[in-house]
């Protein structure tokens, strides 16, 4: 299949190798004309282990290609990630200029049936906004009956193993909607990600809202273990308890668990109001 990439950041670059790593011909957009040079050069902005290698072969191969056009990466594919950052705004939300941005180029360039997937981390909402901004943009063209479908798959990488997490994931959210044109979007994503489904169906299906809303949930929840846990090694020294062997004994408990039970700094997002884009 033929995907665009849109953001060769973190989650961009290691999507866009891995399912040019799958066969997949891929197109990863950056308005970075550095990075882009650097991509096309033979390096890479960031060091995760065996991207380099991912990259080198799959650009050899003509599977993967970087660059800064704009036009091309639309006409290249009719499925468009956008993985672009989203970093904080002045009160602490999520600043989706550069979701935006990338949404409304899609609906300036379209020309045929896209599906427009959210990739970066994003507030509820978001794939509201994103669609949109796709139809004023086809609308100032003149092409409302244009179709296209805006779909949520929030990412689940961690730095240090995010090659390992995307060829291995141990579940794939698919936020998809109920119309004929989320219908065709879905079976699109559904193909795309065949190969990670062949010994067991790992993908969850459901609304955009929901898959929106599950990321946030996602990294909360591990939030809260660790600030927890943080609580617990404080209580400890106070009362002259190891937390070491008390993590070891309520992390033998199956409905506990031992992953993310470290004490140490949260760096996931904490659940808030601006999460939700009413």
């Amino acid at each position: 299949m033929k995907v665009t990439i849109i953001g060769s950041g973190y989650v961009g670059l290691v999507t866009g190798a891995c399912l040019a790593e799958l066969g997949n011909d891929v197109f990863c957009l950056d308005v970075d004309e550095k990075k882009i040079a650097l991509l096309n050069a033979g390096g890479v902005p960031i060091y995760e282990p065996g991207l380099q290698e991912i990259i080198q072969r799959n650009r050899a191969a003509g599977r993967l290609t970087f660059s800064t056009d704009v036009a091309a990466s639309v006409e290249h594919a009719d499925v468009q990630f956008i993985a672009v950052g989203t970093p904080p705004d002045e009160d602490g939300s999520a600043d989706l200029k550069y979701v935006l941005a990338a949404a409304r180029n899609i609906g300036r360039h379209m020309t045929g049936f896209k599906v427009v997937v959210d990739k970066s981390t994003v507030p509820v909402g978001t794939g509201d906004r994103v669609a949109a901004v796709i139809r004023e943009e086809l609308a100032a063209r003149g092409l409302e009956d244009l179709q296209y479908s805006v779909v949520s798959n929030p990412e689940f990488l961690k730095e240090g193993a995010a090659v390992e997490d995307f060829m291995r994931p141990d579940r794939i959210v698919l936020g998809c909607g109920a119309d004929a044109a989320g219908r065709h979007a879905q079976a699109t994503m559904r193909q795309l990600y065949a190969p990670f489904n062949r010994n067991h169906e790992r993908t969850f299906y459901m609304d955009v809202r929901s898959a929106e809303f599950t990321k946030y949930a996602a990294n909360s929840m591990l939030a809260t273990r660790i600030s927890f846990m943080n609580e617990l090694a404080n209580l400890a020294d106070e009362v002259g308890a190891d937390i070491e062997l008390v993590r070891l004994g309520i992390g033998s408990d199956p409905r506990i668990g031992y992953s993310f039970l470290y004490a140490g700094a949260a760096t996931a997002v904490p659940v808030s109001r601006r999460m939700c884009r009413r």
